[in-house]
């Protein structure tokens, strides 16, 4: 007699679950066939389909015919194993989060500074709760987790200038006079302030120059870098100078007349690529997004004090809301511009 009893409140649930399964596989293949063309959407299907499967399994637990007891165990063992999860797999996502509200709060670097953090050095082209986004001297874009930001030192680019300088060793049979005269010559023709001669080191067979001077343009960082190498060594070869360790009789023999200062030649033009704009062309996309956001904040603070005024100016509202709109099309812009450079 239980046996009849059973048998059909088995053949029920096993009809439930078959029923709630096969909508999850029809929504499963719904969801997959509109994402099927937009491969960078592929997380929203996941999500969408995770839910969808926790949403049939708590389906399953209402509708099976349970007594009351077994179904708020079920209940309860559910949202026991759902927490648990979310916990565990939330240790990083909340300390993520927690370490971006840090960083936006103490505010020691915005969008399109140059900073480097442990090994990865480059120009800030996004800050969000979970990470946050350089761009290389490769023009590659690296994300890193805001973690990782706040566990490690991070040196920042001060935009009011920053030094600049290149180490090159020679030999001791040149005068560290001339040799200091021709690198502050460089350092001119690169128009950078203050320009000073370091001696780095007396090393056995040479000794180790650097001359650095003071950059005021950071965002002209790569050019400026390439313009002062360059220009040492046309300095040094107008002179007469050999940039060549003296170690070099060691593994090749030379004659006493044989130098190491190419033929003077005629520069070329001009023509060069804008490479600090090439390279960070996010970041600089994302510096002038953040400049227009604080000037419409700037705006909208100005607007909202125009129209409190006991006799408001309509002309000047009228002013302040069209540059208003206009800023908020230019920033739907840059916005727009950014989520597709990728």
């Amino acid at each position: 007699m239980d046996l009849f009893k059973v048998i059909p409140l088995v053949a029920l649930s096993l009809g439930e679950v078959a029923l709630v399964s096969a909508i999850v596989l029809l929504i499963n293949r719904r969801i997959a066939k509109s994402y099927a063309d937009q491969p960078d959407q592929q997380f929203r299907r996941q999500s969408i389909l995770v839910a969808t499967v926790l949403i049939a399994l708590l389906t399953i637990i209402l509708i099976l015919p349970l007594p009351n007891e077994t179904r708020g165990a079920l209940l309860s063992l559910f949202g026991i194993v759902l927490s648990a999860t979310i916990a565990l797999s939330s240790t990083n996502l909340v300390g993520n989060i927690m370490a971006g509200i840090m960083l936006r709060s103490v505010g020691s670097f915005r969008l399109g500074d140059y900073i480097r953090v442990g090994e990865y050095f480059g120009r800030v082209s996004e800050m969000d709760l979970l990470h946050l986004e350089i761009q290389t001297e490769e023009r590659d874009l690296t994300t890193i987790p805001n973690t990782y930001v706040a566990a490690n030192p991070v040196r920042v680019m001060r935009t009011s200038g920053s030094i600049l300088s290149v180490e090159l060793s020679l030999g001791y049979d040149v005068s560290r006079h001339e040799i200091e005269k021709l690198l502050l010559e460089a350092a001119s023709r690169c128009d950078l302030e203050s320009p000073f001669v370091q001696i780095r080191a007396l090393g056995d067979f040479s000794i180790t120059y650097a001359i650095a001077g003071l950059l005021t343009d950071v965002k002209s960082l790569l050019s400026q870098r390439r313009a002062l190498r360059a220009a040492t060594i046309d300095v040094l070869h107008e002179a007469g100078v050999e940039i060549a360790s003296p170690l070099l009789v060691n593994t090749r023999e030379f004659s006493s007349r044989h130098g190491f200062v190419p033929p003077a030649v005629e520069p070329i033009a001009n023509n060069e690529v804008n490479s600090d704009e090439l390279v960070f062309d996010k970041a600089l996309k994302a510096e002038d997004l953040d400049k227009l956001r604080a000037r419409r904040e700037e705006l909208s603070a100005q607007l909202a004090k125009a129209a409190d005024a006991n006799e408001p100016n309509t002309t000047r509202i009228e002013r302040l809301e069209q540059w208003l709109a206009r800023l908020d099309e230019r920033i739907a812009e840059k916005e727009s511009t950014i989520r597709g450079d990728k």
